[in-house]
């Protein structure tokens, strides 16, 4: 099934409105990974559409027992997968079944297999990128009371604002919480220390592309560097610019190196850098490369 959009809206609601379908089926089609926009595969409800975009629906893959994203790596132990931005990681007082970890435990049940799943990292709703879940209580436990010996490296790459001073650099930060769940930079010392590492490695006359790397896991830490430095993520309406037109948090967990004690081996999980960073670096003209780097 295929539509050209012609007026802006809400992806689930200009679905409802331009098909003879109800609202349950459109999304069971989203969260099932059946609903393309020009060929990207879509599971938010509230994805902006604007004229001229492609939406395809895939109505013989609802049925299908399989994951709307990827999954990175899977075996007795632990799942790995490649989490959409847009999508929770775990349950909120206000969303319980459409987080990353409803979703996979649904997948890991179709297949049969009934333990059940922990959670051992999260990332923010608006960040995608590479999440670990244990399938057994003692997974977690080894995973959560060593995940500083475990995790080797955490890399992320994010697409920021504007051209960096220097071409790399370390972020050491001290981080404090408001009451709503704001984080912010203290000026006296006081609060949790956080650890950010960066290299730009593409910019033009508007953004830099930048690899990131963490020694601390600080809620929000990645986001609130980058805003200090007055060169905020692009589509970060917390910590940043208010935008329009910008469908997602440029930010995304690309690698995860770990030391697996199972196989007493150290694995490193992998994606690709999703599509829209790409497109937006190509937008405009390129200033300079600071590393060698492929789109």
């Amino acid at each position: 099934m295929k539509l050209i959009v012609k007026k802006e809206n809400i992806l689930l609601q200009y679905l409802y409105e331009n098909l003879d379908m109800p609202k349950k089926r459109i999304k069971q089609y989203l969260v099932h990974g059946s609903i393309f926009i020009n060929n990207n595969k879509i599971v938010k409800y509230d994805y902006k559409v604007y004229p001229g975009m492609t939406i395809f629906i895939d109505t013989n893959s609802k049925s299908k027992k399989m994951l709307p994203f990827q999954i990175i790596y899977e075996d007795d132990h632990i799942i790995v997968v490649n989490k959409p931005s847009g999508l929770l990681t775990v349950s909120t007082t206000k969303e319980k079944e459409k987080t990353l970890y409803h979703i996979v435990r649904e997948y890991l049940h179709s297949k049969k297999i009934t333990n059940k799943l922990f959670i051992i990292h999260r990332l923010d709703k608006d960040t995608s990128g590479i999440v670990i879940f244990a399938k057994d209580e003692k997974t977690k436990n080894m995973f959560q009371e060593k995940w500083n010996e475990i995790a080797l490296l955490r890399e992320y790459v994010a697409v920021v604002h504007g051209n960096l001073k220097n071409p790399s650099g370390k972020i050491k930060q001290n981080l404090l919480e408001t009451k709503t769940n704001l984080v912010y930079v203290s000026r006296n010392n006081e609060g949790k220390t956080a650890i950010t590492n960066y290299k730009v490695m593409k910019e033009n006359k508007d953004y830099s592309l930048v690899n990131i790397t963490i020694e601390t896991g600080r809620k929000n830490q990645i986001r609130v560097a980058f805003s200090s430095m007055k060169h905020p993520i692009v589509g970060d309406t917390k910590y940043g610019i208010k935008e329009t037109k910008k469908e997602r948090l440029y930010l995304h967990a690309n690698r995860l190196k770990i030391f697996y004690p199972y196989l007493k081996k150290e694995l490193l999980f992998e994606t690709q850098i999703p599509n829209e960073f790409k497109n937006i670096m190509k937008k405009g003209d390129s200033l300079k490369i600071k590393t060698k780097f492929i789109l």
